[in-house]
């Protein structure tokens, strides 16, 4: 018999709050963490605007850790953050017996601030401007001292993994995936196979990003994949609505426990959620493009709910990818109408990108936490910025305004650059 997934404790640092309540009161409210950059001088961009994570401290979250990891990234600090808040959520903390050795960390993550600074800086130093060219030999030691920078400094994008298994002493099996966009679905759905075949009895999974730099924003707007709503860039993120020009970057984490679900209530876990369905593919088709007919999309949705057992007729509410961009809403709208069929237009869809931005390797989990608390709420977060139709997107995208309905089952879609497609179906709990 297949073990049964959990979720017992939830934690996210996000551009609308630093808890899972007061972001989740806004989000309700519709309110958006779109504004003018301020990480950097953005003056000069084409995209001037982010989502970015205010007023954040990691020493208030670490207390008397801080010291042991006060080096880390920004996005490793927020993973850590991130992960202190669902430890205690789990009341982890206040167990009474734990073997930790049966307790690992799966995070979907990728690069960020420290390894772009260096990255530029060696491409700088490297050059030899007198002959125009790439002086190979500089480059190679310019790029060793910077590379033994990010090692010294703990700063790799796999070592926010090895800090919270550090924080806490989990000395059960560490990953971290970087799938872009779909890296934090991904952790989680990999994470919760791992309970399921026994490798672990629980599993501190999610996923965390921080790619608001001059460098992040280049790559970005270099693919258009920016909007570039400088004049209203609160309303810029506009996920299905016509007149979308491209997602707004974000950042944050996104962290959750998974338990076994014996091991949850052998101690007394107050359980959320089920984690029932996980699907996971590749479109082999281009890097950065979704295939035009959404095929890896339909796969993933399909596999995901028939690894829960259930039917599409059992789904309440779609999380969508939801990036606003034209190509992703149009495919994934294609999509989803691929594997619902008539009753797609049934489905409530939202995309809580429309007020948090693009949270890349933490999306997913963020947007799993969500799906959770609509569980949890009977409530269904809204897609605001949504006022012009699209003929190519003609789905209930629950627009402007949360809405109060039955909900059990949720299906949530992450896809990546790469054509990665991962989804996941999460259930109120029932013994």
């Amino acid at each position: 018999m297949t073990r049964r997934v959990v979720i017992t404790g939830m934690g996210w640092i996000t551009p609308l709050g630093h808890d899972i309540e007061s972001a989740w009161k806004r989000i309700l409210n519709g309110e958006s963490g779109i504004a003018p950059t301020t990480i950097f001088d953005a003056g000069t961009f084409p995209t001037q605007f982010s989502s970015e994570v205010k007023g954040f401290d990691l020493r208030k979250f670490l207390g008397d850790t801080f010291e042991q990891h006060k080096d880390v990234s920004r996005q490793a600090g927020f993973a850590l953050a991130a992960a202190r808040l669902a430890w205690a959520d789990g009341a982890m903390d206040k167990a009474a017996k734990l073997d930790k050795t049966r307790i690992g960390v799966y995070l979907g993550g990728g690069e960020g601030p420290m390894d772009f600074d260096n990255f530029t800086a060696a491409a700088v130093d490297g050059w030899n401007y007198a002959e125009n060219k790439l002086d190979t030999q500089r480059w190679a030691d310019v790029a060793y001292q910077r590379l033994q920078r990010i090692v010294e400094a703990e700063q790799d994008p796999n070592m926010a993994a090895a800090h919270i298994a550090a924080l806490f002493g989990v000395e059960g099996p560490n990953f971290n995936t970087l799938t872009a966009c779909a890296a934090s679905t991904q952790a989680i759905g990999e994470a919760t196979n791992m309970i399921r075949r026994g490798d672990a009895d629980a599993m501190i999974s999610g996923g965390c990003h921080s790619m608001i730099h001059p460098f992040g924003v280049t790559g970005f707007n270099r693919l258009t994949a920016l909007s570039t709503r400088n004049d209203s860039c609160i309303t810029a993120s506009r996920p299905f609505d016509r007149t979308r020009d491209g997602f707004v970057l974000g950042e944050g984490a996104g962290m959750l426990i998974l338990e076994e679900l014996s091991h949850a209530k052998a101690r007394g876990a107050r359980i959320y959620a089920e984690i029932k369905g996980y699907g996971s593919t590749a479109d082999a088709f281009r890097i950065t493009d979704i295939h035009e007919d959404g095929r890896g999309a339909i796969a993933a949705m399909r596999l995901a709910i028939a690894d829960a057992g259930l039917s599409p007729t059992d789904i309440d509410y779609i999380s969508a990818h939801g990036t606003g961009t034209e190509e992703n809403d149009k495919i994934e709208t294609k999509a989803i109408k691929g594997v619902f069929g008539d009753r797609a237009k049934q489905v409530p869809v939202s995309s809580v990108k429309s007020m948090l931005g693009h949270l890349i390797a933490a999306a997913g989990a963020c947007e799993l936490i969500t799906c959770i608390l609509a569980i949890r709420d009977q409530v269904l977060p809204p897609t605001i910025n949504y006022s012009t139709p699209d003929p190519n997107c003609d789905l209930d995208y629950v627009p402007n305004e949360p809405r109060r309905t039955k909900v059990r089952t949720c299906l949530s879609n992450s896809f990546g650059f790469g054509g990665q497609n991962d989804t996941l179906v999460v259930t109120a709990y029932a013994d």
